[in-house]
């Protein structure tokens, strides 16, 4: 990137970042339109008390933020509507930082239950749910956006095997609930399954880039179409309330129509609407859209950049760089060619882009839950989004893809037991530790090869010198005896004959009948001393001596990937 460039960014982020509160409530447009036009505050005094509202959008993608404000504003100034139970699929939160979230329905009194696949971001109601003003349920996204799908059919549950012996199996867990004396339990085990269910959607809440004068909304120049259509159709099945945001009202154009008029009820231009985070839609960016040919290289540069400068994306280290490309190195010797993929956050992101820098992303199809496939997926802010995505569909139709016909994902991790289980979902004893599954037990419950990939230890020290990476300075061990918060089954992976490793900073290992087995030492790192007897999981080890990553892993140094 130029220095024109950077500079061009900031001012972007400088711009957002003054503007990002900026809202019209009562805007309401001029001219011959549908009745079904209202403002934002009208929207909100539709919603009946102790109703069942639905919010669609990922991170900073559509998100909803006018109903979230026109809600809180009118609860603080009327007390309605209260006692809602409020659901939606993937992260919708800011963790505090960013106005306009579903955290603004964070008030004691205004929500009685939420429900959402993941919670880490959404802090205001955390709080609430750690003071007891509310109760607190979390579900795996692709069992929460199919039992919409099942909604707008007639059926009220959605059985699966996803899920099976974690935290949402009652056998093992406490299933949904997650606040301690929840009176509600929506997942119950029966034999080999699960069965999940949900309140019905009673008001279906979205935001779309456009509509036109009688009322169709149109999804082109959209960064993620997450669960719009299907959330809107539960509703209409439960005989409920459809309201969508668009940004501008625009000329009919027949055959782009996304939805028409008779399935929505009412419709709120707000011209703030954003595209994707700091991106207006009325000045949408085309590389997240479906037929965008941005520079893939460029626009990643660029994203990590404003990532970097909200300090949202960590800055890596060349140890962790040096993980990344081990972890690469054993995606390209396990996962084939024409594979779909899905990406996680934080490290998986890194082994991403050395597949792609590599050469090898060509061969590949990326996605994301939020419906992108194709192209390349983003971090961050834009976490949902790809640039350059081949098309876009609904979180639902994603999750069923994922089930059907997942190649590999590569995922992060928070511990990881000497069985393989796996904890992404729960940091600590508090509500505010709580993380939620997110995607997680769908990608790897459809995932033929599944990599997981994260530091040996927390808080540890490690230097590179000479081509060897060296632990100076232990910390608490992430490989533990047994995880206290099981996200994924090691016993479900091995019944499913799933391929499974964990890279780390010291080596990688495969997940066997009879436990861990390391498979791959980083150069520099001593077996004994590092490994063995630094960390409470026992550890098997290979037949004869233990394989030694090469050099080039660790420097970066010649370090090539090619399919086998």
């Amino acid at each position: 990137m130029t220095l024109i460039e950077k500079i061009g960014l900031i001012f972007h982020i400088l711009r957002w970042r003054f503007t990002w509160a900026k809202k019209d409530l009562s805007y309401r447009p001029k001219g011959k339109i549908s009745e079904k036009f209202i403002t934002a505050r009208e929207a909100a005094r539709k919603i009946p008390d102790g109703a069942c509202v639905a919010s669609s959008g990922m991170a900073g993608n559509a998100r909803c933020s006018v109903f979230f404000w026109a809600i809180r504003e009118a609860f603080q100034q009327e007390g309605h509507p209260r006692g809602l139970t409020w659901m939606n699929v993937g992260a919708q939160g800011s963790r505090g930082k960013v106005p306009g979230t579903v955290e603004e329905l964070g008030l004691p009194g205004l929500l009685s239950r939420y429900i959402a696949g993941h919670l880490e971001t959404t802090k205001a109601q955390l709080r609430l749910a750690d003071e007891g003003l509310l109760e607190l349920h979390t579900m795996a996204q692709g069992a929460m956006a199919l039992l919409f799908e099942a909604q707008e059919q007639g059926k009220t549950e959605l059985r699966s095997e996803v899920g099976l012996g974690t935290f949402l199996d009652p056998r093992v867990g406490n299933g949904s609930r997650v606040t301690p004396g929840a009176e509600d339990q929506f997942i119950r085990a029966d034999g080999a399954a699960l069965v999940f269910t949900l309140p019905r959607v009673e008001v279906a809440l979205f935001s779309a880039p456009y509509a036109d004068a009688e009322g169709n909304i149109y999804f082109h120049h959209a960064s993620c179409l997450s669960e719009n259509e299907y959330l809107s159709r539960a509703a209409r099945a439960n005989k409920g309330m459809v309201i969508a945001t668009v940004s501008a009202i625009i000329p009919k154009e027949k055959a782009k129509i996304s939805m028409s008029a008779e399935e929505v009820d009412y419709i709120v231009v707000h011209p703030h609407n954003e595209q994707t985070a700091s991106v207006r839609q009325r000045r949408h960016w085309a590389m997240f859209t479906p037929g965008g040919n941005a520079d893939a290289k460029k626009a990643a540069a660029r994203l990590k950049f404003m990532n970097t400068l909200l300090k949202i994306t960590p800055v890596r280290d060349a140890v962790g760089n040096a993980m990344a490309r081990l972890a690469a190195t054993i995606f390209a010797r396990e996962v084939p060619r024409g594979s779909m993929i899905n990406i996680g956050v934080g490290f998986p992101e890194e082994v991403a882009r050395n597949v792609i820098e590599q050469g090898l992303g060509s061969e590949l199809t990326f996605t994301t839950e939020a419906g992108a496939y194709g192209g390349l997926p983003v971090p961050g802010v834009f976490f949902g989004a790809a640039v350059n995505p081949e098309k876009l569909i609904s979180s639902t139709e994603m999750f069923h893809l994922y089930l059907e016909r997942l190649g590999a994902c590569v995922l992060g991790f928070l511990e990881v037991d000497e069985k393989g289980n796996v904890n992404a979902s729960k940091r600590g004893p508090r509500m505010l530790d709580y993380v939620g599954p997110g995607g997680f037990p769908d990608i790897v419950y459809g995932a033929k090869v599944v990599i997981f990939i994260g530091t040996w230890m927390s808080g540890a020290k490690f230097s590179i010198g000479s081509g060897q990476l060296r632990l100076d300075k232990p910390g608490k061990p992430k490989f533990v005896e047994a995880v206290g918060h099981i996200t994924f089954s090691a016993e479900e992976a091995l019944r499913l004959r799933k391929k499974v490793f964990y890279v780390t900073n010291v080596g990688a290992f495969q997940l066997t009948e009879q436990g861990l087995r390391l498979i791959c030492l980083m150069p520099g790192i001593d077996l004994q001393k590092d490994i063995l007897e630094a960390c409470p999981a026992k550890i098997l080890l290979p037949d004869g001596e233990a394989p030694v990553a090469a050099e080039a892993v660790v420097t970066g140094k010649g370090f090539r990937l090619e399919w086998p």
